[in-house]
């Protein structure tokens, strides 16, 4: 059952990102997610990671599909508390209608969305937001901190900007997005 009000978890790591309120808009929110909590330390192919990714699909698809205003995007913002084990996904709409949950017949192959955020998150609502539309929520929380395997290759992101600067001339400027976002 949705919460009307929450206090938003206390983020020690961010990643935020607008998309086309399209099919593609949503398939690349979770996509970038996916990847995103894969940075984070949480494995792919873990439940963890696998949850939270399905929460992002199903609230971007919602977004898409109920919340779309033509010419208007949807944004996608995870915040993850390294130190409670909480991550809060917030997708935000333009669209003033509030979300509901419906009851479809069991050879339908939609209406399950938020049935399965409800099933997923530990809690979820429904927030206003500045300007027209909404935030739908979810926070999972997860099964603790991802072990660290001294082994493991570095995450995708670090990989990435590391071989990006190599592939750069040397001397040659190049910009790189510090903080906790990656």
């Amino acid at each position: 059952m949705p919460i009307p009000h929450s206090q938003p978890v206390t983020a020690d790591r961010v990643f935020a990102q607008r998309f086309s309120a399209t099919r593609r808009g949503a398939r690349l929110a979770r996509l970038l997610a996916a990847l995103q909590l894969a940075e984070w330390g949480l494995p792919r192919d873990s439940v963890d990671h696998d949850a939270v990714a399905l929460v992002v699909a199903e609230l971007a698809a919602n977004a898409v599909l109920h919340g779309r205003v033509p010419g208007r995007d949807f944004a996608l913002l995870l915040r993850y508390d390294d130190g409670q084990g909480v991550i809060r996904v917030e997708l935000s709409d333009t669209h003033p209608g509030l979300p509901g949950r419906v009851s479809p017949a069991p050879d339908e192959d939609h209406g399950r969305g938020l049935i399965i955020v409800d099933a997923l998150a530990t809690r979820w609502g429904v927030s206003s937001r500045v300007g027209p539309g909404k935030t739908v929520w979810a926070e999972y929380a997860t099964s603790g901190p991802a072990p660290q395997d001294a082994d493991a290759p570095p995450p995708l992101g670090a990989w990435l900007r590391s071989t990006t600067q190599k592939m750069l001339p040397s001397g040659s400027a190049s910009t790189t997005k510090s903080g906790s976002g990656g």
